[in-house]
């Protein structure tokens, strides 16, 4: 029986491969929530390196938000993260729900993105 932690490992590769195969080079927005925070990487899958990041752990963003595993929170970091790629000079990117539902924090993260000017 595989565990739970198998589960979304396999998920979470599923959809990385279906992102190389429809992604035409763009920029990978993965993302990572853990119980009390979320984390945001814009990553660069053909020089293998990072862009920008964002998450709830940054000394700025921690003084401002109430708890950093809310909807709230994840709202604010894709603003963030939104406003940091265009800055860095990317405009459109593949979403990496990192085997997460669509639900939630990672919508709220997603739509917020989206709404800041990130186009996936």
């Amino acid at each position: 029986m595989n565990t739970s932690k198998q589960l979304h490992d396999r998920r979470a590769q599923r959809s990385r491969t279906r992102l190389r195969k429809v992604g035409n080079g763009r920029p990978r927005l993965s993302v990572y929530r853990s119980l009390k925070n979320i984390y945001v990487q814009v990553i660069d899958d053909v020089s293998g390196r990072t862009l920008v990041s964002a998450s709830t752990m940054e000394k700025d963003l921690r003084a401002s938000l109430r708890t950093g595993g809310d909807i709230g929170a994840a709202t604010e970091i894709g603003k963030l993260i939104a406003e940091r790629a265009i800055a860095a000079g990317v405009k459109e990117v593949a979403f990496d729900r990192g085997g997460y539902r669509y639900h939630g924090r990672v919508k709220a993260l997603a739509d917020a993105a989206r709404e800041a000017g990130l186009a996936f």
